[in-house]
């Protein structure tokens, strides 16, 4: 049984695209509502894109840039309720965490078509050179 929560995981982590559309069916099954399901999936599967990002930074350069990117998450959320702070001068701390976190989907789910992309097309001129 821990084999195969390891593999599932591991499919998860590695193919985040996978779990965005499980989650999806998921949540489109409980909640019957395509736009409550999508925005669900997106919230489940945010972790999974960063997380997807992170290790294929680790097979392209060889290195972590884990503290890198947390960084970048400290900075993002700190950017965010500063602004939420002067535009609405009263922090919703639900609504600037839900705001985060869909904008953090944006970012690693770009990233991650980017770094995929990149990927490939090294590891294609590099088997040729």
């Amino acid at each position: 049984m821990s084999g195969f929560l390891a593999g599932t995981f591991a499919t998860i982590v590695t193919l985040p695209i996978f779990a965005l559309i499980v989650f999806y069916f998921i949540a489109k099954a409980v909640t019957r509502n395509n736009k409550r399901s999508f925005h669900l999936a997106i919230d489940s599967s945010t972790l999974f894109f960063i997380l997807a990002v992170h290790f294929i930074i680790i097979i392209i350069w060889e290195t972590s840039l884990l503290s890198v990117i947390l960084t970048v998450l400290l900075i993002m959320a700190t950017v965010m309720v500063l602004t939420h702070y002067k535009l609405k001068e009263e922090i919703h701390f639900k609504k600037v965490f839900k705001g985060f976190w869909r904008l953090n989907f944006l970012l690693f789910f770009l990233a991650y078509f980017c770094l995929m992309t990149f990927g490939i097309i090294k590891r294609v001129f590099d088997a040729f050179a």
